[in-house]
């Protein structure tokens, strides 16, 4: 049994026919509302992020001190044990240079975007975060970086909370 396929020649659709709609054949509109939890250990980082201090998660079994904090240690496959402060300094790790906004048009000023390891987690534990105070030509990988905080009382308990890291002298 054969079965032929009949290919038909699309078309453009016209600005006119967007514009009356004619292609919509249905439209929804919802209302949607949903709630969630960052979970113990996000919870407690972005807390301490509102007070100006970083949070990490140690594990006593290979000593690791992970920053963002894991309530489970991803190298041993077991309970995490204790909270412990560390540095909102580190080093940087890797870096972008961006050049383009999220709508694809050219940036007039280019954003630093980094990995920072925190001093006092262990190699490798580090934030996702822009760089600044410093020329995209002058960062190189191993540069010692702060945090720059909002003022306390704009802090909202978010990764903002940073505005960047910059350079140490």
């Amino acid at each position: 049994m054969s079965s032929k396929i009949e290919h038909y020649p699309g078309r453009e659709i016209s600005a006119e026919d967007l514009a009356s709609e004619k292609y919509l054949t249905t439209h929804y509109e919802a209302h949607l509302e949903y709630a969630w939890t960052s979970g113990v250990a996000i919870s407690r980082f972005l807390d301490g992020l509102k007070q100006g201090v970083f949070w990490a998660r140690k594990c006593h079994n290979c000593g690791r001190v992970m920053i963002p904090p894991r309530m489970y240690c991803e190298e041993c496959f077991r309970a995490t044990d204790e909270w412990v402060k560390v540095k909102d300094s580190g080093t940087v790790n890797t870096f972008s240079i961006v050049h383009v906004n999220t709508d694809a048009s050219r940036r007039k000023k280019p954003l630093v975007v980094s990995v920072i390891e925190i001093d006092r987690a262990s190699p490798g534990m580090g934030i996702l975060h822009l760089l600044g105070e410093v020329a995209p030509e002058d960062v190189s990988v191993g540069m010692r970086v702060k945090a720059v905080w909002k003022p306390k009382t704009e802090r909202r308990g978010a990764i903002t909370d940073i505005r960047y890291f910059k350079p140490l002298k």
